[in-house]
């Protein structure tokens, strides 16, 4: 049986944070389905489709991850692919909380589905998408090189036009 983990987010930009969970759930499941959760309370800088398209390209290459968007619950989601598991990405202490109360809020809803959590590397675990935002919206000298530390490379020019645009 193939065993199918679901990694979803909004991922609002993605992140090498992001990435790096993603690679390495890839590397225990037999398929990783990464869901673009559409969120209509949230304003986000990229459109549904453009997270997609740009998560689609940076996995061009690994043949057991796909990119899907969908609205409504994570734990539908999960079941509509045909997941057994849901990956989540731990960077900090305080993360923790926050995923350990989803964790047993979906295990209620979807006793069927287990949660793995991935701590996030060293190198990665200070990012996040807000902060990226951040960075490239308020940094006087923003530029490619800054944000290759922080998002993967099909990301970069994207992220600079949508920062220029609405400035």
């Amino acid at each position: 049986m193939k065993r199918i983990a679901v990694y979803a987010g909004t991922f609002d930009p993605f992140t090498l944070g992001h990435e790096d969970i993603s690679l390495r759930g890839a590397k225990l499941f037999d398929e990783l389905v990464i869901g673009i959760g559409i969120n209509p309370d949230k304003q986000p800088l990229f459109s549904p489709d453009e997270r997609q398209a740009l998560m689609t390209e940076s996995f061009s290459e690994i043949p057991n991850i796909s990119v899907q968007c969908f609205t409504g619950l994570t734990v539908d989601f999960a079941r509509s692919v045909g997941a057994s598991v849901m990956v989540r990405g731990v960077r900090t202490v305080s993360d923790i909380e926050a995923e350990f109360t989803m964790a047993l809020t979906n295990r209620t809803i979807a006793p069927d589905l287990e949660t793995v959590f991935l701590m996030a590397a060293e190198t990665y675990s200070h990012i996040s998408s807000t902060l990226i935002k951040q960075i490239a919206t308020m940094g006087k000298e923003t530029n490619a090189e800054q944000l290759r530390k922080f998002v993967p490379e099909p990301v970069i020019a994207p992220l600079l036009q949508k920062v220029q645009a609405n400035r």
